[in-house]
């Protein structure tokens, strides 16, 4: 887990000052790998890399960027897990060192583009080619590792945090159609970001330089090609199998390792198979919990884990002040602001976490590739309702009953404001359209947003080119749903856990999202995955039993909920104010920060206008308020 950074001329001349570039975009990331730095330059200065060092394998001689006997030369972030085997298939004998950093470098050797395809892992890497004068990038399966990149006078400049790219944008300035996916979804879509002339390679592409042209390919894609020809029995025989095999995997490493404890399901099985599977005291689990109200506290189902898989839990009460303190820090290490108020608390774990260890494993992906968040439900029971009245349930979209769905509905309880506003407009509208507006974020009354200056483009089209792509069938609503969710919402999830990490020297393993168990998550049918509105209830069956009862059995999903509203109308007022008040912010032109403030008494308890805008100011602030600090950097 590192840092990466470089640059290249497209028309192959030399990049006038490439060294102190080098230099600039090394130190934007410098946080991201404490353990070390290094930097190398090509013939004629034509193209040069970075590299943050965070030591986990091979401490001793995994130095980068890396050279091999060919000549190539890497800059990469990440872990390749099954760097053992796959230095086996490449002969022991070939290598220098131990590190999977140069797993890569002999598996292209060997297999050109084609070794993207036997990496199981997370990783993001800039590979020079010297004999086809090419620069290869990529990015892995899910995105769990970053990659942001812009061109500019004919120089590509890349690195592992778009905050790195910023001294080398004429002006730093808002995208307006990331900034309306941003108010639509509290994230971007297609490779958009916040900042006007940088994006982000999306998961599962390479971007090849050659030739003076920046190729953009897609080398991997999941396919819900369902598998009718099994039993349940057997997906969930294998969904285990897949599950103890990867964790094994994510335990590989040269320090020891723990995870983030939730007590939630995904971050428990992770957590009590990572235990299991590690000497007696090695691994131990973190949590984060707050003292607003049992709403917002899971700590004693966190513990239970613990007793049971008999690992050390260390707890960070967060409170008021902790928010004050650091919600600025949050901003500026994400990048631009990025899905919910939970990046907050993750931030403050991560904190804590970093004092006992270098690596942790936590359980993100569980909702996506399994089904687990609440609204999957919300949108069958009103499809349900419908099915039941037009006399089509079993036409095939529908993979539960009116009837069996119904034990079921106490899960909504809590949501039934949730409900009630998703209910008012287009009940029984097309399937695209309901969920469109059941995941928007976008205000319902929010005559804060200047909307006419902000263009024509649609965030829904974007929305139904991902929810109805070719690569999910039209059997099931449920896939088409989890599908979005997995190509947009995960990857900003990611954003996030990897952002809040890095920014205390930590790495963070993510073992549901193993290529081999997402595949074959996408080959069994809903009415397994889903079967009477039973959320991940196949991965509940597959590896429920290794938690205590009360976790496994629980049915308040919560998702590390922020008392944020009754900090912001209380102790954290004055804060909020201030933030609002300033002189730039009375000035910004999309957003009327003033009538923000005068309208928060209106803001519902869990609503999330306030905590998207709040972000949106604090994000100018850290970063187009101090644009001249970014470009001085060129100059020192």
């Amino acid at each position: 887990m590192c840092g990466i950074a470089g640059a290249i001329r497209l028309d192959g001349g030399p990049i006038e000052g490439l060294e102190k570039r080098l230099e600039v975009l090394s130190s934007l990331i410098a946080h991201r790998g404490p353990d070390g730095l290094g930097s190398w330059r090509g013939p004629r200065d034509s193209v040069g890399l970075a590299h943050r060092r965070l030591s986990i394998i091979d401490i001793d001689q995994g130095a980068q960027p890396m050279q091999d006997r060919a000549g190539d030369v890497i800059s990469y972030n990440g872990e390749v897990y099954n760097f053992i085997e796959l230095r086996e298939e490449l002969g022991l004998e070939n290598f220098v060192t131990r590190s999977d950093t140069e797993v890569i470098l002999l598996g292209y050797q060997k297999w050109g583009e084609e070794c993207l395809t036997k990496l199981r892992g997370m990783f993001s890497f800039a590979l020079w080619d010297p004999r086809k004068a090419t620069l290869l990038c990529a990015r892995d399966r899910f995105g769990i590792k970053p990659f942001y990149y812009t061109v500019q006078n004919g120089v590509l400049y890349f690195a592992s945090e778009a905050k790195a790219l910023l001294p080398f944008v004429p002006q730093i300035e808002t995208d307006l159609e990331g900034l309306k996916d941003y108010l639509a979804f509290q994230l971007c879509l297609a490779g958009k970001t916040l900042f006007k002339g940088i994006r982000e390679l999306l998961p599962g592409h390479l971007l090849r330089v050659k030739n003076g042209q920046v190729q953009i390919e897609r080398y991997w894609e999941v396919y819900y090609e369902l598998d009718w020809d099994h039993t349940q029995k057997y997906f969930e025989e294998r969904i285990r199998a897949l599950l103890d095999e990867s964790v094994r995997l994510h335990l590989r490493s040269d320090v020891p390792v723990g995870g983030y404890i939730s007590g939630g399901l995904d971050s428990s099985i992770v957590g009590t198979l990572a235990s299991q599977q590690s000497k007696p005291g090695d691994f131990v689990g973190f949590n984060g919990k707050f003292s607003g109200g049992p709403e917002f506290d899971e700590s004693a189902y966190a513990r239970l884990v613990g007793e049971g898989a008999g690992f050390t839990l260390h707890e960070r009460d967060i409170g008021v002040d902790d928010f004050i303190k650091n919600i600025r820090k949050v901003i500026y290490h994400l990048d631009y602001p990025v899905a919910g108020p939970g990046s907050f608390p993750q931030f403050m774990v991560s904190e804590l976490a970093s004092k006992h260890r270098k690596v942790v494993l936590g359980g993100q992906g569980g909702d996506e590739v399994f089904g687990g968040y609440v609204r999957y439900l919300m949108a069958y029971f009103e499809q349900c309702i419908k099915a039941a009245i037009d006399g089509t349930s079993q036409a095939g979209n529908f993979v539960v009953t009116y009837e069996s769905i119904i034990p079921n509905l106490t899960t909504l309880r809590q949501y039934k404001p949730l409900l009630q506003d998703f209910w008012k407009e287009g009940l029984f509208e097309d399937l695209d359209r309901r969920y469109f507006r059941l995941v928007s974020r976008t205000p319902r009354e929010a005559p804060e947003i200047r909307w006419a200056l902000l263009g024509d483009y649609s965030p829904f089209e974007t929305f139904q080119s991902i929810f109805r792509a070719k690569n999910v069938g039209k059997e099931s609503y449920f896939d088409s749903m989890t599908h979005f969710d997995f190509k947009t919402l995960l990857p900003a999830l990611l954003q996030v856990e990897d952002r809040v990490s890095m920014a205390h020297g930590l790495e963070a393993r993510v073992p549901i999202l193993d290529h081999p168990l997402v595949e074959f998550a996408a080959t069994i049918p809903s009415n397994i995955k889903f079967e009477n509105g039973t959320m991940k209830r196949v991965l509940k069956q597959a590896a429920g039993g290794v938690l205590p009862p009360a976790v496994r059995n629980r049915t308040d999903k919560m998702g590390f909920p922020v008392p944020l509203l009754d900090w912001l109308k209380g102790p954290a007022n004055g804060f909020l104010r201030e933030v609002f008040s300033s002189p730039k912010a009375d000035t910004r032109e999309v957003v009327d920060n003033r009538g923000l403030v005068e309208n928060l008494a209106r803001e519902p308890r869990f609503g999330r206008k306030i905590w998207g805008l709040l972000c949106l100011e604090l994000w100018q602030q850290e970063f187009h308020d101090k644009d001249a600090e970014f470009k001085a950097r060129l100059r020192s």
